[in-house]
């Protein structure tokens, strides 16, 4: 016989004390710390508890008992249920806050590294319509939201195109309206929903990976120009009469589209970098401009979604680069995507070697050298840790500055100890995730000492950081 469940407890009157990781906050409750989501330090509220381990509660808010005078009216009408941008009740000074303390938090407790003092993160100016980028899925069995009975729902219903629900591999929130992207953003993805149901165009299925529409990707630049892409499903292959109708009648509602694009996936996975993408109308890409640079963007380039931040961010790096090494610098930037960095600071160098694995980026990233008449960039595509070793550093030259913009999950320990057996006077490591950074630099940090920490924030209304760190060789 099976046990039966005990039911989880209801907490009354929490009083939230802080803000957390993850997008959560934190209270205390009988000596053990208290997450629940979405909440705001001085919020009295009640909570439901998930689950409850030896050091900590994973709970919900059942109730806002008192509001917090520091909580602001959400802007969003998705918020609560969209996971995107969690923090949008909190006052942008205290999602700054939050930030900062943050990164600071995980360098010091993760790595166990000696920080100078830190430097004031560096807010952004726009809170909302920020992004460059969005990417939307179709799904046949949208998420159901509360009040509503599935029963009764048909299956036109039960359509969405929106983003996922965290957690739920298989369920897209159907958005009517995001506030991360300026218009027509909204207005592009409410049509071409409207016109797939009024043509009965299938939704794709995520479970049996089946459906005539599967993603929408789209771009608009700070030049004004901007990118769609319509990722089919596997049921649109073959059926290119039904394809054409809907791009053209996309091209008609939206003639300012610089460049219309479309590929059909019929993988398991979302991921188009390996599939052919064709351009229906207009040119196969984009052009962005960060300061006197152009960058141009294709349908698989990657690009800093935050197009005005990326300026203060690279400002950040050039500033950290021009001190330290001399004067002409031979500069490695690892992780260059697509060239960004590394044009960003041809300027002050003799030489500039970036290292990426994704070749479309390295070629966008040799077009963009060509097209800002910069001749001193090599670019080189492969995987980090197979491309950096001794024989390639004695082929591009010993560096004086290496650039280290990873992905999320850091770089790889034999790119660390290549880096530490290279030894350049100076390192300048920019991540996205300070908890895999922290770890990195502690390693770094056998022959390195840390001199300068410059938070930036990347992506307000969310507990996202950037955050840039500078070492000098010991």
């Amino acid at each position: 016989m099976s046990r039966k469940k005990k039911d989880k407890p209801l907490l009354e009157n929490i009083v939230i004390e802080d803000v957390a990781a993850e997008g959560n906050a934190l209270a205390h409750y009988n000596g053990k710390v208290l997450f629940v989501p979405g909440m705001v330090p001085g919020d009295v509220v009640d909570v439901q508890v998930r689950r409850e381990r030896k050091g900590y509660i994973d709970g919900y808010a059942a109730r806002l008992v008192k509001p917090s005078p520091h909580r602001v009216e959400p802007v969003c009408g998705h918020f609560g249920v969209c996971g995107g941008c969690k923090w949008q009740c909190l006052p942008y000074a205290m999602q700054l806050e939050a930030k900062q303390q943050q990164a600071v938090d995980q360098l010091t407790r993760i790595g166990h590294l000696q920080l100078p003092d830190i430097s004031p993160i560096i807010g952004s100016d726009l809170q909302y319509y920020y992004r460059n980028k969005l990417e939307f899925t179709f799904s046949n069995k949208r998420w159901i939201l509360p009040g509503e009975d599935p029963d009764s729902l048909s299956e036109i219903e039960r359509l969405g195109l929106g983003f996922h629900i965290s957690g739920f591999f298989d369920k897209v929130l159907d958005l009517k309206e995001c506030h991360l992207m300026a218009e027509p953003c909204n207005e592009i993805r409410n049509f071409i929903r409207a016109y797939a149901i009024e043509n009965g165009l299938s939704f794709f299925d995520l479970r049996v990976q089946n459906g005539f529409l599967r993603n929408l990707i789209l771009r608009e630049a700070s030049t004004g120009e901007i990118m769609l892409t319509v990722v089919f499903g596997p049921d649109a292959m073959g059926d290119s009469e039904n394809m054409t109708k809907m791009l053209e009648a996309v091209h008609g509602r939206f003639p300012q589209i610089t460049s219309l694009n479309y590929v059909v996936n019929p993988k398991a996975n979302d991921t188009i970098g390996d599939l052919d993408i064709a351009t229906f109308s207009g040119r196969d890409y984009i052009y962005e401009q960060m300061g006197d640079l152009k960058f141009k963007i294709g349908p698989k380039s990657f690009y800093q979604t935050n197009s005005a931040q990326a300026y203060k961010l690279y400002s950040v790096v050039r500033n950290f680069a021009s001190s330290d090494v001399g004067q002409n610098p031979v500069i490695y930037d690892l992780y260059t995507g697509t060239g960004t960095i590394a044009l960003f600071l041809s300027s002050i160098a003799s030489k500039v070697v970036g290292v990426e694995y994704v070749p479309e980026a390295i070629e966008d990233a040799r077009q963009n050298a060509a097209v800002n008449g910069i001749g001193n960039c090599t670019f080189y595509a492969g995987d980090m840790k197979d491309v950096l070793n001794k024989e390639f550093i004695d082929a591009n030259g010993q560096p004086d500055l290496m650039v280290l913009d990873p992905p999320r999950s850091g770089i790889h320990p034999s790119v660390a100890q290549v880096i530490l057996e290279a030894s350049p006077a100076v390192i300048i490591y920019v991540s996205c995730n300070p908890a895999s950074q922290a770890r990195d630099l502690a390693v770094l940090c056998q022959k390195y000492d840390i001199t300068a920490v410059q938070p930036v924030d990347m992506f307000p209304q969310t507990q996202h950081v950037e955050n840039v760190v500078k070492l000098l060789l010991k």
